[in-house]
């Protein structure tokens, strides 16, 4: 899977999902840390890579329609979280992306669980 890890999610989380064999771009090593959301989903979107993050912005799904994505993560840590919690979310999204595909899809990840956005029909 081809993803763009968030500014906010450090290098031992680029390091976890390269180490399981997915293409990792992340916005600090491209000197996107200023970019504004849309410009960060845009250039997402023109990769086509997927969106891991921690900011809650991208879990609107009127604001960033995941159907025009490679795909959106964003990691719901606990409050006061610990570098664990951060590692046990990546290895909830790891195992998700082993068992399903999230193109197109929107993912709110927790330890241990994945909820999949579902527009309504």
């Amino acid at each position: 899977m081809r993803i763009k890890l968030d500014e906010n999610l450090g290098s031992r989380g680029a390091a976890l999902l390269r180490q399981a064999g997915h293409d990792v771009a992340t916005i600090v090593e491209e000197a996107l840390c200023a970019a504004s959301d849309k410009t960060l989903i845009e250039i997402c979107k023109s990769e086509q890579r997927c969106l891991v993050t921690l900011d809650l912005d991208f879990s609107k799904p009127l604001l960033f329609r995941p159907s025009e994505y490679a795909g959106v993560a964003v990691l719901r840590l606990p409050p006061k979280p610990t570098a664990n919690d951060l590692v046990d979310a990546l290895w909830t999204f790891i195992g998700g992306l082993d068992r399903a595909d999230i193109t197109g899809r929107l993912w709110i990840v927790q330890r241990k669980r994945i909820r999949e956005y579902q527009p309504d029909n």
